[in-house]
């Protein structure tokens, strides 16, 4: 079958995608940016990518025709705390018309658990995008599913972040609310499962796990397995901006995200019944499975894809708007230096940040990470996906990859940090195994300069000790 995977690089659409190429179909991945696809040589050669935003005007004359079936996978919710719902009902509805120009037989829209009559603004924005999709000329199957846990997700994540860091947790109410979380390899497997299946055409599912459980039951399982002590002490009152605050500093996520977040975590998300597991034959696996199967995945450098490389986790919306570095107006901080085994200089630039950090002054980076939480930023705690494997998009702890090509040997990052202007780093080794590290900041008035100037001592021994470091480090074993 030729599939359209709309949101092929996000969380779920990495993880389908190789499900669906095994499978034996041709897939046509519909992303805003062809850059921000990272996928390796042999995997590009398979399918066919496509460039569209759905939230903007309708142009179908490029647009595929040819297409037997599509995977509605596009949210906004962390990319706003006021109009992701407009977004996301104007996506839906320029989706729709994209598909009338189609011979699409059916698409499957993954959606969120919507069995209480008070929904929060996130599960009111899923249903009203389902009731927009059940007015296309196609045949409908939507899955509706609540926390899903697998490595990299943003459930996930929150819930090691909060485990890992907190030994005793002061928290709201909402600890008591219950979910049916659901394991990716299951959302994947049901994803997989009605794709060209009649019995669920034109119909509505509920998934989830085999197990029912409040937020508390499922920090408290997760501390079991990792070995680890964890007090909660609910407390009655804690208003949404605080709990919101809450999630923020403790964890890796957004405000934006963390804000919507909350507002969904007031409401159950249980499902009302399992009759898709009887029609697909599909055993959902538990909770606790769901969490060892992965720390296996990450022990193993495996994560295929991170909710924390989204560009809505981040401060900018569109690679290609920062990808040429400005020449004037700026201020830069270059240093070049030659080195002996370029290959092993290229390594260490492709390991760069994360637990690895940054070669010098690491105790200053954390610093800096820490001062840019408190106004608002994004920190350090996102970290980066893989250890030593960088794509274009990928979130790389308070930068955001612009640009990364091994071959060519160059690597660019702009600051998604809070600054008084913009900030590039860029990395790469020339033909004259010449090591050339440039830091670009293009200030924002009076004080975006005097912050330049400011911070001139520290770029001194920080930039000078990180380009030194990188051209003798060892590489990661």
């Amino acid at each position: 079958m030729k599939i359209l995977l709309t949101g092929a690089n996000g969380y779920i659409g990495m993880r389908l995608l190789p499900e669906l190429l095994e499978n034996g179909h041709d897939i046509i991945c519909a992303v805003r940016d062809k850059n921000r696809l990272p996928l390796d040589s042999e995997t590009t050669k398979k399918v066919t990518v496509i460039e569209v935003d759905f939230a903007d005007e309708v142009n179908t004359e490029s647009f595929p025709k040819d297409i037997d079936a599509a995977y509605y996978l596009i949210h906004s919710m962390s990319g706003s705390t006021k109009n992701f719902d407009e977004v996301e009902a104007r996506s839906a509805e320029n989706f729709n018309k994209y598909m009338a120009s189609t011979t699409v037989k059916q698409v499957i829209y993954l959606s969120g658990i919507i069995n209480q009559e008070e929904l929060s603004k996130h599960l009111s924005s899923r249903k009203k995008v389902e009731e927009i999709l059940y007015k296309g000329n196609y045949n409908l199957t939507v899955l509706r599913a609540g926390i899903v846990v697998g490595s990299g997700s943003s459930s996930f994540e929150i819930i090691r972040d909060l485990c890992e860091k907190l030994p005793v947790m002061i928290a709201p109410k909402w600890l008591k609310t219950k979910i049916q979380p659901i394991a990716i390899r299951d959302v994947i497997a049901f994803l997989s499962g009605v794709l060209d299946n009649e019995k669920c055409f034109n119909q509505s599912f509920d998934i989830g796990g085999p197990n029912v459980l409040t937020y508390k039951e499922m920090l408290m399982k997760y501390s079991k397995i990792r070995g680890l002590k964890l007090w909660i002490i609910s407390v009655p009152v804690m208003s949404p901006r605080l709990s919101s605050y809450w999630l923020y500093f403790v964890t890796s996520t957004s405000y934006k995200l963390a804000v919507n977040l909350v507002d969904s975590m007031k409401m159950e998300v249980v499902a009302r019944d399992n009759k898709l597991q009887e029609i697909l034959n599909i055993k959902p696996i538990s909770y606790e499975e769901a969490i060892k199967k992965a720390f296996l995945k990450i022990e193993q450098n495996l994560v295929i894809s991170s909710w924390k490389d989204s560009l809505v986790a981040g401060r900018i919306s569109n690679l290609k708007e920062y990808i040429q570095v400005p020449k004037y107006g700026c201020l830069k901080d270059k240093k070049v230096l030659n080195v002996d085994d370029p290959e092993r200089a290229l390594n260490n630039i492709w390991a760069i940040g994360g637990k690895r950090g940054w070669y010098y002054g690491n105790s200053l980076w954390k610093i800096r990470g820490f001062m840019d939480r408190l106004v608002g930023g994004v920190g350090l705690r996102r970290g980066r996906t893989h250890p030593d494997q960088i794509y274009t998009g990928d979130a790389l702890d308070f930068w955001r990859v612009l640009y990364a090509d091994r071959e060519r040997k160059r690597l660019l990052l702009f600051a998604e940090m809070k600054l008084p202007g913009e900030a590039w780093l860029e990395f790469c080794i020339n033909e004259n195994n010449e090591l050339i590290q440039t830091a670009t900041f293009r200030p924002k008035g009076l004080w975006g300069r005097l912050y330049w100037y400011l911070m001139l001592p520290f770029h001194y021994f920080i930039f000078g000790g990180m380009i030194r470091n990188i051209a003798k480090a060892k590489n990661i074993a």
